[in-house]
């Protein structure tokens, strides 16, 4: 069976510098595929690239059988592949619950938005308790949860996650990680890009560790947690 996402030989540029250099991965339906890695290894970038922000200088992405390499952002977003990205980029002057019919923009089957508006605030209930409360007002955590709602109302079948709990409090990393857990087995499928890579581990089906553009190791997430290389740089641990 074809997996819904693959990714071959990709390579990305800045110019003459080189940030991806060359890697391979696939993520199957229903799976949960983490990338780890240092800052500067190149895991926004390559959520970038597959999302067509940025364009890969060499390889291919396929999404679902069909070549992303020439379609562009909105286009891939119609496809089912949304981004929910790294500093969460809320519009912090309009209402949550604009924010979140702004990830439905390319649909108009109007109740079923307003049915995953609903699926948003059972997922984040402190989101349907402020629902006409300007984004910007909220925390950190509930900004990551409305960008988080946002991406899955374009109703996905490849959520990407880039960097969830980056500046959030240890409590409100867990509700984040809880969340994932809980789309997980919903049978969401998620590529999750993440700084904690204990969590990102104990949740992925399958991890690759990113250093300087490459992939350097790739197993379960579990072998992944249990490895010593990877304990020792990336989990704190001597």
């Amino acid at each position: 069976m074809t997996a819904l996402l693959e990714v071959e030989d990709l390579r990305v540029a800045y110019g003459k510098i080189e940030a991806v250099k060359g890697i391979s991965f696939t993520v199957d339906a229903g799976e949960v595929v983490t990338l780890i890695g240092t800052n500067g290894a190149g895991k926004t970038t390559t959520l970038r690239t597959l999302s067509g922000l940025l364009k890969p200088v060499g390889g291919q992405i396929r999404f679902n059988g069909r070549s992303l390499k020439k379609t562009p952002a909105h286009q891939i977003v119609s496809l089912g592949l949304a981004h929910s990205p790294e500093g969460r980029h809320i519009f912090p002057r309009m209402t949550i619950e604009d924010n979140l019919r702004l990830g439905a923009f390319l649909r108009n089957d109007r109740p079923g938005i307003d049915k995953d508006i609903q699926r948003a605030y059972d997922l984040f209930p402190i989101l349907g308790e402020r629902r006409k409360q300007a984004a910007g007002t909220l925390s950190g955590g509930e900004q990551q949860m409305l960008a988080m709602g946002r991406a899955l109302m374009s109703q996905p079948k490849l959520l990407m996650l880039d960097e969830p709990s980056m500046g959030l409090s240890p409590i409100m990393m867990q509700k984040i990680m809880a969340t994932i857990a809980e789309l997980k087995s919903q049978g969401t499928t998620i590529l999750l890009v993440e700084q904690n890579a204990q969590a990102a581990l104990s949740l992925a089906d399958h991890g690759h560790v990113m250093e300087t553009g490459n992939i350097v190791l790739s197993g379960t997430g579990q072998d992944l947690l249990h490895d010593e290389s990877v304990r020792k740089a990336y989990l704190g641990e001597d």
